[in-house]
């Protein structure tokens, strides 16, 4: 059952974005309530989406420790709408900004927590290699395949999300998903 003030929904309002929660303004609540539950909330949503931009565990906790004191900062704003789509907004940003001063970024190792036996060694190389090749797309066709393919957002929340035209959307992700089939297919010719 959902804390109060917090409420599950079975997809979002018409025109707004997000994954199966949202904040509901309570005059009973303070805004630091408000934001607490808003936090427990969004925190996995918002880990996966740094994870598969940046492909580190670790820059993702910090991705996302960073939006949500960016998000806290305008939270006055932030609350009026949906408050995922404004982190998400934040977060991408973010991303922007550490992709410009590092351009190059090496993955090593595996993610202990997810290492359970052989099972657990596939996922992490599964997981792995999603993450190396989304690495190879420029950022602007990276966040169009994480939103519209990895959180399965629809085009036109895509196109919300990012403040462009759904017709952008649509080249760039086709753009993106042909990339990616050229990268795929040319490291499984490298295996054989």
């Amino acid at each position: 059952m959902p804390e109060q003030g917090v409420v599950e929904r079975q997809g979002p309002p018409p025109g707004v974005g997000g994954e199966g929660v949202y904040v509901v303004l309570d005059p009973a609540r303070s805004h630091e309530q408000e934001f607490e539950a808003y936090v427990r909330s969004a925190k996995d949503p918002l880990f996966r989406m740094a994870y598969l931009l940046c492909g580190d565990r670790y820059r993702a906790e910090d991705l996302v420790q960073q939006t949500f004191e960016r998000t806290w900062r305008s939270w006055r704003s932030a609350r009026n709408g949906d408050p995922l789509v404004w982190s998400r907004r934040i977060l991408a940003n973010l991303r922007i900004d550490t992709w410009r001063r590092t351009r190059r970024e090496v993955l090593t190792g595996t993610d202990p927590q997810i290492v359970d036996g052989a099972r657990g060694e596939q996922t992490v190389d599964g997981r792995d290699a999603v993450v190396r090749v989304l690495l190879t797309l420029p950022v602007a066709q990276r966040r169009v395949v994480v939103l519209r393919h990895l959180l399965e957002l629809s085009e036109a929340e895509v196109a919300a999300e990012l403040g462009i035209p759904i017709g952008t959307v649509k080249s760039t992700g086709s753009r993106a998903l042909a990339r990616l089939r050229e990268t795929v297919g040319a490291a499984k010719e490298t295996r054989s």
